[in-house]
């Protein structure tokens, strides 16, 4: 990890996504390699020794309103097992298993976006395709009114959780 560190920080490039790419075309990462990499030369991963800053407070400055749908989402996450890792990052948490299998993003003062990895599960109902919004997660649910957080919901994190194991 330190030459990769190393490379990164040695490439010239400064935005996260410059580096992702660099690491992905010049040196053949898969996405979720690069932006792991890309975390760790930016000292921006969870456990960065100089990252003391309290990721999820950041992420709900202005969007106080949504942290009570992250709680209470958590809650119901957290009931799945014990081996589930919480990984802030600067917009968004990770939720990992054996691998990522979600994220929970306060993307505007309304909306949580929960994006998903389902291989061989097509989307349906209120969960749409990824697409270009997040390169990591095939499946995308908007939240944008409390009552969207019910047990269809949950099942559809369940049902990623599960694959991720």
């Amino acid at each position: 990890m330190e030459d990769w560190v190393t490379i990164v920080n040695k490439s010239g490039f400064a935005k996260h996504g410059e580096l992702v790419n660099f690491l992905k075309d010049k040196h053949g990462f898969t996405h979720g390699n690069a932006n792991t990499v890309v975390h760790f030369a930016k000292q921006s991963h969870a456990g960065a020794a100089e990252n003391d800053t309290d990721w999820i407070a950041e992420q709900y400055k202005g969007k106080e309103n949504l942290k009570p749908w992250y709680d209470k989402i958590m809650v119901d996450i957290n009931k799945f097992g014990n081996d589930i890792e919480v990984s802030p990052k600067k917009a968004y948490v990770s939720l990992r298993r054996k691998k990522q299998f979600a994220i929970i993003q306060p993307s505007t003062k309304d909306r949580l976006d929960i994006g998903l990895n389902i291989k061989g599960v097509a989307p349906s109902g209120s969960v749409i395709a990824a697409g270009s919004w997040n390169a990591m997660c095939t499946h995308r649910i908007k939240v944008e009114d409390e009552k969207t957080i019910n047990k269809d919901l949950i099942n559809w994190i369940k049902q990623s959780y599960d694959q991720a194991g």
